[in-house]
């Protein structure tokens, strides 16, 4: 997804890509003890990258206290728990001494090495990609330098030491003492050229089935702080009226009266909207009421979704405007097949509807300093778009990285939205307070950025054995990085790759196979949505998949394996999750099987879900559900992950859309945009591969199974097949 981009945008970055054999071990002494990392290999890379108040991933204090340096930002996928587990197992401490905390500033340290190491970011389901190596090394020279330390003062050899709940032991000896006792004068010695890992025999934490979160507790009493809860002394709170209609501006405006309204202190225009400014929330919420804009909307959208879909719908049936795949020669065996199917798919626009709304606080300090509170799931972009906005260099700008309240893609967009807004509207008030941002839950539905509306039109084609021979598919919809700093890294030969993923790389084996695209031209403002182009391509993909199957007069597992003769990982989770489904078993009266299979971010994820269907009622009562992502670091956060990932497609297919009339947006809150209520969620099963391949994300893949799982079961109960989302209308459609 963004492996290419940030590359390209992030114009603080090293020009130089880091790799994993592009960093070195490092140490320092800090005020507190003892902090490890990696330095880059090149001391000009370094001169260039040194802007960070962190130069390590992990620091030990003398009390003993562990803490852990977040490259990754932690919107509730688990990643903060995911690198202090990879620490905690190399360094041997207990999970009572551990914290963590986000780190930023230096792409050279926090680079994401699944992206090239060139600027830091969070996405694609690639954290523990990211991770996998750096923290597991920096946990370990951790330990061996602190056992290198207690040597030398008890005059004894490092090999005989050991390091286990936080404590250093000889044996030989009967000495013993905690790491806070050695970390300073850890400090200073050699840092180790290579350092050896644990075997995996030796893991105690990597793939413990038992292993719970750390911060499980914290949130549980709501003791974890997001952007929501920041306060600061003599704080404003700014409320956002942006545009009714994509692409307006303003034309002017009339804030006398809101102006009058007590707790006001200012109503501002910014480039995205207006801005009144209050003490508290309520009273901005307040005024906002009273202003009047003008609006100039000469290069708005003005067009509805029906009027919108109606064009895709013309366009997927002309030839497609780029070749995404074109193996074989489609249309010749097409001509000579012995059946043809044909089937089109719509897909809405969707909204990511994270439960803490957009939001950032901007402060500037008399030394000129400027400190942003929020979300920042690209820091190194997030921090050059602050600074431009405040007209001062990057490196006075200081970034508190919060945890958040979910964000699903969100928070990673290239104009920085919320961020800028808040530096902007500070600065428009002549930054005289701290400044919070705070959308409210219409104007995060209603902003944009949403899952892009697509129209698919496939075609296949089987010969008089049954064989699939043809296969193809053409994509419309808006380009999500068109028109943005992404699109030189994401868009080639016509081609957006977030566009045509999960069905350029369609796995099962056809000889001839196409994937076309046709980009369209439309202002309301798309962003990547949890799973990205899987969201829809694997939706059309396995439903039409089925349906094959059906006219090929085939078991849709066995017709799925046959064609994945040589996709062995994909293979194994689909025999997995039929195996543990009971599929070709019968079943309770009245409910029915179906499947889907589909690798998205390196991870292969099989459903199998058991649905029933009541008039236009339809339940799905359990899904089975196989993952392989390499190695398992953390069990209990790939189940919670999936789970939520399948809770969170389903509500995607069962009745969310984005609709608009007269380029205006029709939803505004949950009693219009509905996701998936509590009564509504399956009993779900989750079978982890058991793998030594390096670890992959678990994120977003539990999301692009669900929906074809369930259309394909709604169809073995009904006879229907749902190519309209969501199923609200495709039931009636």
């Amino acid at each position: 997804m963004l492996a290419h981009t940030l590359q390209s945008i992030a114009q603080r970055a090293t020009d130089t890509k880091l790799s994993r054999r592009g960093f070195l071990l490092a140490a320092a002494a800090t005020t507190t003890g003892l902090a490890v990392g990696f330095r880059p290999a090149s001391a000009d890379t370094a001169a260039k990258a040194a802007v960070s108040p962190f130069e390590s991933y992990v620091e030990i204090a003398k009390d003993g206290s562990v803490t852990v340096l977040s490259s990754q930002f932690d919107m509730g996928q688990g990643a903060y728990h995911g690198l202090a587990t990879l620490v905690v197992e190399e360094l041997g401490v207990g999970w009572d001494r551990v914290s963590v905390q986000g780190a930023y500033g230096n792409a050279a340290l926090y680079g994401n090495l699944a992206w090239g190491g060139a600027a830091q970011g969070t996405g694609g389901s690639t954290s523990m990609v990211s991770s996998w190596q750096r923290y597991r090394q920096a946990g370990a020279a951790a330990r061996e330098m602190l056992k290198a330390a207690a040597a030398e003062a008890w005059g004894v050899p490092a090999s005989e030491i050991t390091v286990s709940d936080g404590l250093l032991s000889h044996a030989g000896s009967g000495r013993s003492a905690d790491i806070g006792d050695f970390a300073e004068a850890a400090a200073s010695q050699p840092v180790p050229a290579e350092v050896a890992l644990k075997d995996p025999s030796d893991w105690t934490q990597i793939g413990n089935t038992d292993l719970r979160r750390y911060d499980r507790v914290g949130k549980t009493r709501g003791e974890q702080d997001f952007t929501l809860d920041v306060r600061l002394p003599g704080m404003l709170t700014a409320v956002m009226i942006h545009p009714p209609k994509f692409g307006a501006t303003v034309a002017s405006f009339d804030a006398a009266e809101a102006k009058q309204s007590p707790g006001v202190v200012d109503v501002v225009a910014i480039p995205r909207g207006v801005a009144v400014v209050g003490r508290d929330m309520w009273s901005a919420l307040k005024a906002r009421d009273l202003v009047a804009v003008e609006w100039d909307e000469s290069q708005a959208e003005t067009r509805g979704t029906d009027e919108i879909l109606s064009e895709y719908r013309a366009l997927a049936d002309q030839a497609p405007a780029a070749m995404a795949r074109n193996d074989g020669d489609v249309a010749t065996a097409l001509a000579n097949a012995d059946k043809v199917l044909e089937a089109s798919f719509e897909f809405p626009f969707l909204a990511h509807a994270a439960m803490e709304p957009l939001n950032a606080v901007a402060h500037m300090n008399s030394d000129g300093i400027l400190e942003i509170w929020g979300g920042h799931q690209l820091p190194d972009l997030y921090q050059y778009l602050a600074a431009v906005t405040a007209d001062i260099d990057p490196q006075k700008v200081r970034l508190h990285i919060m945890k958040s309240g979910g964000g699903f893609g969100r928070r990673a967009v290239a104009d920085g939205d919320v961020v800028v807004e808040s530096v902007a509207i500070a600065k428009a008030i002549g930054w005289q307070a701290p400044v919070k941002v705070q959308w409210t839950r219409e104007n995060d539905m209603r902003g944009g950025r949403y899952r892009p509306a697509y129209v698919h039109k496939l075609r296949a084609g089987l010969d008089a054995d049954g064989k699939l021979i043809a296969y193809e598919d053409h994509i419309v919809g808006q380009s999500i990085v068109k028109g943005t700093p992404f699109e030189s890294a994401l868009v080639h030969n016509g081609v957006d790759h977030t566009s045509v993923e999960g069905a350029s790389n369609l796995p099962y084996k056809v000889p001839n196979l196409s994937v076309g695209l046709t980009t369209t031209d439309v202002k309301v403002p798309v962003l990547w949505w949890r799973s990205v182009g899987s969201t829809q391509n694997a939706y059309a993909g396995e439903v039409f998949i089925d349906e094959v199957a059906e006219a090929a007069g085939a078991d849709p597992v066995e017709f799925r394996l046959g064609l994945l003769t040589d996709k062995p990982r994909h293979a194994e989770v689909l025999r997995l999750a039929a195996e543990k489904a009971g599929w070709g078993k019968p079943l309770p009266e009245g409910r029915h099987h179906g499947v889907a299979v589909h690798e998205s971010f390196a991870s292969f994820v099989a459903q199998v879900a058991e649905v029933s269907v009541d008039g236009g009622d339809i339940r799905v009562h359990r899904v089975v559900c196989a993952v392989d992502c390499g190695t398992a670091i953390n069990p209990d956060t790939i189940r919670a992950q999936i789970e939520g990932g399948i809770g969170f497609g389903l509500g995607a297919i069962m009745s969310e859309e984005i609709t608009l009339t007269g380029g205006e947006v029709d939803q505004g809150n949950f009693d219009s945009y509905e996701p998936l209520r509590i009564d509504a969620m399956p009993e779900v099963e989750v079978h982890i591969v058991q793998s030594d391949a390096p670890p992959t994300g678990v994120g977003e893949p539990g999301v692009p199974p669900i929906g074809p799982a369930v259309a394909n079961a709604v169809f073995r109960a009904t006879g229907r097949r749902l190519r309209m989302l969501p199923f609200r209308k495709g039931m009636t459609a």
